[in-house]
């Protein structure tokens, strides 16, 4: 005589889908215990009777109505009857490898030619419709696990997922050496595309990752393209790099200018004169260097009365002289030098204004005067008849 069991309950592991209670006889009394997360299934002949959520339960014709119909109530109350349990984890069910048994054959959307890749990763299961998963794929078996399931999901699962990956590459137009910054985007791409396929078995596709592409590393063709895309970036990075060396070259000689004129600046200070007093020395310089410069010896115009005349040059700079008054100046220096006589008894220089020749002492003519601001001859006159400078 059989044994009638009197409490029917699973604690098995979580890698197990469905499991089926090895006992089929109980008595109306049974208790049943379903656990969070799980579902039990009462089968007879076939037929699924009732199903039961999670929680603690008395069997009894009131609870399965469909029980009542084909089994006979004794006396006492108790009524044994034979029929299967089955228990269905609901939980999810994570890191469930998967990968391509072979190449996934496409044309390179940006390059345009043939190539062949792999792929693999993970997905995560949960039992969803517990009366599909034991009509479509549990049968008579007693368990389902996690190796059985995708065993049989595999054939299927292998050509949906290379069809589909081909067709998601070539839509979004992803480089395939680009691949691995679109590892997200294909992977959200690929469970969309495959969730119908796995709710036909009653089976939820709660995630799935794509984690690795594996390309045609060696490949002739595969290794060209490659070198002309590293390339050209690689073109791209040198120009910025060139770029960025010209930018620091012109920031460095611009600080290598100012720190010269922060040090020019800084010398002036230390040796007591001013810009102003500097260009002065330029005008006498160059008053200096004319080939008439030894008349000034002769004049008795020597070197203390040149720096006289820088002195009084730096004196007007400082007084904020204008550029024109600055000009002016430079005439009046030039036209002096230049307003030398030669004496016509003995040819000797003589500077203008001498009456006689200190060489022979031949009576000399009279130079014209000129105004020392515009060079008009104004001989005779006190001030300038054409701009009006005092003579």
């Amino acid at each position: 005589m059989a044994h009638i069991v009197d409490l029917i309950k699973y604690e098995g592991d979580n890698t197990t889908f469905i499991w089926k209670h090895p006992s089929e006889d109980f008595n109306t009394m049974t208790q049943l215990v379903v656990h969070e997360n799980q579902e039990a299934v009462f089968v007879m002949n076939g037929q699924l009777l009732d199903l039961f959520g999670p929680g603690r339960y008395t069997l009894e014709t009131e609870n399965i109505p469909l029980l009542g119909r084909v089994i006979n109530k004794v006396t006492g109350g108790v009524s044994p009857f034979h029929c299967e349990v089955y228990f269905i984890n609901k939980t999810e069910q994570m890191a469930i490898k998967w990968g391509t048994d072979s190449k996934v054959q496409f044309m390179e959307p940006t390059y345009h030619f043939p190539i062949e890749i792999g792929a693999c990763g993970e997905m995560s299961l949960r039992a969803d419709n517990s009366r599909k998963l034991l009509i479509k794929l549990v049968g008579t078996e007693s368990v389902l696990g996690q190796e059985h399931l995708t065993k049989y999901f595999r054939a299927f699962l292998m050509t949906r997922i290379k069809t589909y990956l081909a067709q998601t590459i070539r839509e979004q137009a992803i480089n395939i050496f680009e691949m691995d910054e679109h590892l997200n985007q294909l992977s959200e791409a690929l469970q969309v595309q495959l969730q119908p396929e796995f709710r036909e078995y009653g089976v939820e596709l709660e995630r799935f990752f794509v984690t690795t592409i594996v390309r045609p590393e060696g490949d002739a063709v595969y290794e060209r393209f490659k070198t002309l895309y590293f390339r050209q970036y690689a073109d791209v990075a040198e120009a910025k790099l060139n770029q960025q060396l010209d930018i620091i070259k012109q920031q460095t000689e611009a600080q290598k200018i100012v720190i010269e004129s922060q040090a020019l600046a800084q010398k002036r200070i230390q040796e007591g004169y001013t810009y102003a007093q500097e260009r002065s020395f330029d005008v006498a310089g160059m008053a200096a260097s004319n080939e008439s410069v030894g008349q000034f010896t002769n004049m008795g115009i020597g070197l203390g009365t040149m720096t006289g005349v820088g002195s009084a040059v730096g004196g007007m700079l400082n007084s904020a002289m204008s550029v024109q008054e600055i000009g002016n100046l430079e005439n009046h220096v030039s036209q002096n030098v230049a307003s030398e006589q030669k004496c016509p008894s003995c040819g000797s220089k003589i500077p203008a204004g001498f009456k006689f020749c200190p060489e022979c002492g031949e009576k000399l003519q009279a130079a014209p005067v000129r105004c020392p601001k515009c060079g008009t001859e104004a001989s005779g006159f006190k001030f300038c008849p054409e701009c009006g400078e005092k003579l």
